[in-house]
């Protein structure tokens, strides 16, 4: 691993450090260090930040992230995009979040996202960008950059996603499935700080996870891992049509539009009063709907919430006896479906794996919420600026 990667990650997870201090972490001679500092000051990475404490002696001089440098993270689902500009640290500068339908295409949505960009540049927020971090609501070619054959995003297959807004921007940018941004999101900045096994599992519009192996996320040969939307739940035959084109499939019977779709049926049968008033109400439904009637205590509410939960948790308990996980976070819109969904997702878990794989397993909602995805991009728009080799 390169010694400027390591100083800058360093400075980006602790803030400014002395030169001793430096030196100290890396195990480098100071020599070494104090050439590789000048570099990294004439190319505008970092700088000087005043005379640290004193540890007996001469003084150490304090270096801190250049507070020039700025990333774009980019969280686009298949309804919404949200955009975070951030500085070396990560830290927020501004943001904004807006509807948008995945399925318009490539060009229309990566062009909405450069025009939010370019207004936030005339904002006053950036003058440069550094990098950018972007996830896809689908597969993604890590490598190449592109999305490959992703079920919801019609249009988007082997598009230059990658090569498209490096060009528009002028900088680098990197392409990642969003459950894996969320992923690294979550454990550098949220609940997960100190898991070094982690699996993360989004529950949206669909579902999807991110398996992180010593603190590093694990894609697979081709970048598809975690695609646990597609693993079959129920024998193929009369069961509802996954976006896929498979029947059986999790996302198919859970996630978001698969509860909307249970949740009108569930009101035009009569099986459920409150979602048939607020269906006549409104013309459509949602899982908020569901969640909301289910506070209210609608039986039929809550069985549809618990329902989902324990697919979710047959398939959870099968990753943890092959990953053996040291936490499970719960993220995405689902989540707002609370407490009965996690307590139906733990209760199939604990009940059909080893307790060896379980008996220290704490299985959570996500602490970052609607931010894991716009965290996570940021974090890989640093990696990738800061030259880590992924």
């Amino acid at each position: 691993m390169n010694i400027q990667y390591r100083v800058l990650s360093l400075l980006r997870d602790n803030g400014p450090l002395s030169r001793a201090q430096l030196a100290d972490r890396l195990e480098i001679p100071r020599p070494r260090l104090l050439g590789e500092l000048d570099r990294m000051v004439a190319a505008g990475r970092v700088r000087e930040a005043g005379p640290a404490a004193s540890r007996g002696g001469r003084r150490s001089t304090l270096v801190q992230l250049d507070p020039g440098l700025r990333f774009a993270a980019v969280d686009l689902g298949a309804s919404s995009v949200d955009i975070e500009i951030t500085d070396g640290a990560l830290a927020p500068v501004a943001s904004c979040s807006e509807p948008a339908d995945i399925r318009s295409g490539p060009v229309a949505v990566l062009g909405r996202v450069s025009e939010l960009l370019h207004a936030m540049a005339d904002q006053g927020h950036y003058t440069r960008l550094d990098a950018i971090g972007i996830g896809l609501p689908g597969p993604v070619s890590f490598r190449e950059g592109v999305p490959v054959s992703p079920p919801i995003m019609v249009g988007w297959n082997r598009f230059p996603v990658r090569d498209t807004l490096a060009r528009a921007h002028g900088c680098p940018v990197v392409v990642d499935n969003d459950v894996n941004v969320m992923s690294l999101g979550e454990q550098h900045s949220g609940v997960a700080r100190t898991v070094d096994h982690l699996l993360f599992v989004k529950i949206g519009s669909g579902i999807g996870s991110g398996m992180q192996h010593h603190g590093r996320i694990y894609r697979g040969a081709e970048g598809c891992a975690g695609d646990i939307g597609h693993v079959q739940v129920e024998a193929e035959g009369d069961g509802p049509v996954c976006s896929c084109g498979n029947t059986g499939c999790l996302e198919a019977y859970f996630g978001g539009v698969a509860l909307a779709r249970d949740a009108t049926e569930a009101a035009k049968s009569g099986r459920s009063p409150a979602l048939a008033e607020r269906l006549a109400e409104r013309g459509v439904l949602t899982a908020l709907d569901v969640a909301e009637c289910a506070d209210g205590g609608d039986n039929t509410c809550v069985n549809l919430i618990r329902a989902g939960g324990h697919r979710v948790g047959q398939v959870l308990a099968t990753l943890v006896s092959f990953m053996n996980p040291s936490m499970i976070v719960i993220g995405g819109g689902l989540t707002g479906l609370g407490y009965p969904l996690l307590a139906e997702i733990r209760s199939v878990v604990y009940k059909r794996s080893l307790p060896l794989a379980t008996g220290n397993l704490p299985i959570v909602m996500s602490q970052l919420g609607s931010r894991a995805g716009v965290v996570g991009a940021a974090l890989l728009a640093s990696e990738l600026a800061y030259g880590e080799e992924s």
